[in-house]
C-alpha cells in the first residue's frame, strides 16, 4: 500500500471518528432530555411493585412526572425549531445539465477516475473558490417534498467559481476540481453526513433564533431555541472544524492521483484570477454599479484584465502564451447567458443593486462602458461639486455669465486661504450621502434574472441577500479628490480633445491623443490637501485644457 492511500485511510478514519464525536454529543443532549422520564418511570415502577410508598414518594413521583412534561415539551419544541430552521445557502446561478453537457460530462469523469460519487448538480458563483454545498433539506427543493432517503442519497452540490471558467483552459480546470469532486466520497459517508445535518441545523437555528421582525410572544420560543442551540454548537465547534479538516486532507491526498503536476501550475492561475478578479470588480464593476449600469460580461472581462496584468507584469509574463487552448467556458452551451447571469448576481452580492433591469438600473456591455459609464460618472460628479459650491455661496469664477461652470471656478475655492477643502470635503460627503440614500432599492428576491425563466436565488428564499461591500466607506477628501478629477476630465474631453476610456486594471481613464493620462492623481491631491494649484495648472497646459471654458455637466 503506498505512502497516500495509507495517508488517505488515516485521513478518512480520522474525519469518521471526529463525525462519531459529534454524534456523541446530539446523544448526550438526547440523553439529558430523557433523563427526568427515565427516573420518572423507575419512581411509578417502584410504586406500583409496592416500594418507595408513602405521600412523601407520591409528592416525588408526580413532581419528577411534572418536570419530565416540561423538559420532553421543551426539548420537543427547540427539535421542532432546528427542523424547521432553514440551513444557509450560498446564492449561486444553477447550470442545467442540458445548459452545459460537456462540463458535465468532465465533472462525472472525474468522479469516476477518483472512484467518488459524482455531485448531483453544478452551480456558478461570481467568486474565485469552488466548493460542495449540500443541499438535501427539505426547503431547498422545489417542492419541499423531499423524503429523509431521497435526501441522504443525493450527492451535494459542485459550486464553481465563474472567472475560473473563463480564464482557465480545460485541463486546469480539471487539475483544480479534482480535489473538489474528491470531498464527495466523505459526503457519502453516512456518519460524515449526518454530523454534517446536526450542525447545518444548529447553525441555521442560531441564525433563525437572531433574526429580527418577530413578536414577543412569537420569538421568545424561537430565541430560546436558537440559545440552546448556540450551547450545542460551542460544544460542537472543535470536532466540527477538525472534521472538516481531515475530510479536505483526505480528499486533496484522493486526488493526487490525478493530474497532479498540472494541479500546481493550475493553482498559479488561481491565484493571478483571484487578484484579476478582485480588481475588475473594485476599480470597473463598482464605479459602473454606482452609476446604476451593470456589466453584463463581468467574466470576460476578467480575461481582458489578467491579459493586461500579464503584460504589464514581467511575475506574469508567459501566461497568456496558454490562451491559445480551448478555455473552461466552451464547456457551457449558451456561456454568453451564463456571464450574464452571475454578472448581475455579483453586481447583487457586492453592491445590492435590484433582481431585475429597469431606467435606473440597465445592462452595459464593455464597448459602451465609455460613454454609458465614465463620461457619465465624471460628468455627474462634476455636477455634484458645483451644487455644493453653489450651496456654499462660493462665487462664479465668470462674472459676465455666472451660470457658467468652470474648472477655473473649482481651483480658485480650493487655492483661497483659510483652508475651504474641508468645507467642501463635508459638503460633498453629506451630497454622496443624499444621493446614495434617494438611490432606488433593491428589487424583491423572486424577480426573474435575465435570460433566465425565474431567479437563480429562488433557493435563498424570501430573506434579502447578504451584501458584501468591496470597498470600506470613502472619506469626505478622497470623495473631493474624485470629484476635482471628474471636474478636471471633463474639461480635458470638452476643450482638449480628450476620451473618456477603460482601462481593465484601474477603470475609467482619461485618453489623450489614444493614450492614457495616469499622472493626474498627484495633481489634484496637491490642490486638494495642500491647496497647490500650481501643479495642476502646469498638468492643464501640458494637456492643454482651457480651465476657463464652460463645461457640460449632467
Amino acid at each position: 500500500m503506498s505512502g497516500i492511500d495509507v495517508g488517505e485511510e488515516l485521513g478518512a478514519r480520522a474525519a469518521q471518528a471526529r463525525a462519531l464525536a459529534l454524534l456523541r454529543i446530539r446523544s448526550r443532549a438526547l440523553a439529558v432530555v430523557i433523563t427526568p422520564a427515565a427516573v420518572a418511570v423507575v419512581l411509578f415502577a417502584a410504586g406500583a411493585q409496592g416500594h418507595l410508598g408513602g405521600p412523601v414518594w407520591d409528592g416525588v413521583r408526580w413532581a419528577v412526572l411534572g418536570v419530565a412534561v416540561v423538559v420532553l415539551l421543551v426539548a420537543a419544541a427547540v427539535a421542532v425549531s432546528v427542523a424547521r430552521a432553514r440551513p444557509a445557502v450560498s446564492p449561486t446561478v444553477p447550470v442545467a445539465e442540458e445548459g452545459a453537457p460537456d462540463l458535465y460530462r468532465l465533472v462525472r469523469d472525474l468522479a469516476d477516475r477518483l472512484g467518488v460519487p459524482a455531485p448531483s448538480a453544478i452551480a456558478l458563483t461570481p467568486d474565485c473558490d469552488s466548493w460542495l454545498e449540500d443541499r438535501t433539506h427539505r426547503t431547498h427543493s422545489g417542492s419541499g417534498r423531499k423524503t429523509t432517503a431521497e435526501a441522504k442519497n443525493t450527492a451535494p452540490v459542485l459550486v464553481i467559481g465563474s472567472p475560473f471558467l473563463w480564464w482557465m483552459r480545460v485541463a486546469e480546470l480539471r487539475a483544480v476540481l479534482a480535489p473538489v469532486v474528491a470531498g464527495t466520497d466523505s459526503s457519502a459517508h453516512p456518519d460524515i453526513a449526518a454530523a454534517r445535518r446536526f450542525v447545518r441545523g444548529l447553525d441555521a437555528a442560531v441564525a433563525d433564533g437572531a433574526a429580527p421582525g418577530r413578536g414577543v410572544l412569537r420569538g421568545a420560543p424561537v430565541t430560546f431555541a436558537g440559545w440552546v442551540a448556540r450551547l450545542l454548537l460551542r460544544a460542537c465547534r472543535e470536532h466540527a472544524a477538525e472534521m472538516e479538516r481531515c475530510v479536505a486532507a483526505t480528499a486533496s491526498m484522493r486526488a493526487q492521483g490525478v493530474d497532479y503536476a498540472l494541479r500546481i501550475a493550475a493553482q498559479e492561475q488561481v491565484g493571478l484570477a483571484y487578484a484579476g478578479w478582485d480588481r475588475l470588480l473594485t476599480r470597473v464593476a463598482l464605479p459602473a454599479w454606482r452609476m446604476g449600469r451593470w456589466p453584463s460580461r463581468l467574466d470576460a472581462g476578467v480575461v481582458s484584465a489578467l491579459t493586461e496584468l500579464s503584460r504589464r507584469d514581467r511575475l506574469a509574463d508567459g501566461f497568456t502564451s496558454r490562451l491559445g487552448e480551448r478555455p473552461a467556458c466552451d464547456l457551457l452551451e449558451e456561456p454568453g447567458i451564463a456571464d450574464e447571469a452571475t454578472s448581475l448576481l455579483a453586481a447583487r452580492l457586492f453592491h445590492g443593486g435590484p433582481a431585475e433591469s429597469g431606467p435606473d438600473w440597465a445592462p452595459v456591455d464593455w464597448q459602451q462602458y465609455p460613454d454609458e459609464v465614465v463620461d457619465r460618472k465624471w460628468r455627474t460628479e462634476a455636477a455634484r461639486l458645483h451644487r455644493v459650491l453653489d450651496a456654499m455661496g462660493v462665487p462664479p469664477a465668470s462674472v459676465a455669465d455666472p451660470a457658467v461652470p468652470t474648472l477655473a471656478r473649482v481651483m480658485e475655492h480650493l487655492a483661497g486661504p483659510g483652508g475651504p477643502g474641508e468645507e467642501l470635503a463635508a459638503g460633498i460627503g453629506a451630497a454622496v450621502a443624499r444621493d446614495d440614500a434617494q438611490a432606488p432599492a433593491p428589487g424583491p428576491a423572486q424577480q426573474p434574472a435575465p435570460a433566465a425563466g425565474a431567479d437563480p436565488l429562488d433557493l435563498w428564499g424570501p430573506d434579502p441577500l447578504p451584501l458584501f461591500p468591496l470597498q470600506p466607506p470613502r472619506t469626505g477628501t478622497e470623495l473631493l479628490a474624485d470629484h476635482v478629477a471628474a471636474m478636471v476630465c471633463c474639461a480635458a474631453v470638452d476643450t482638449a480633445g480628450a476620451a473618456p476610456g477603460l482601462d481593465w486594471l484601474d477603470g475609467p481613464a482619461l485618453l489623450v491623443d489614444g493614450e492614457r493620462r495616469a499622472d493626474l492623481a498627484v495633481p489634484v491631491l496637491s490642490l486638494v490637501e495642500d491647496g497647490d494649484p500650481d501643479p495642476l495648472r502646469s498638468w492643464l497646459a501640458e494637456v492643454g485644457v482651457r480651465s476657463d471654458k464652460p463645461v457640460r455637466l449632467v
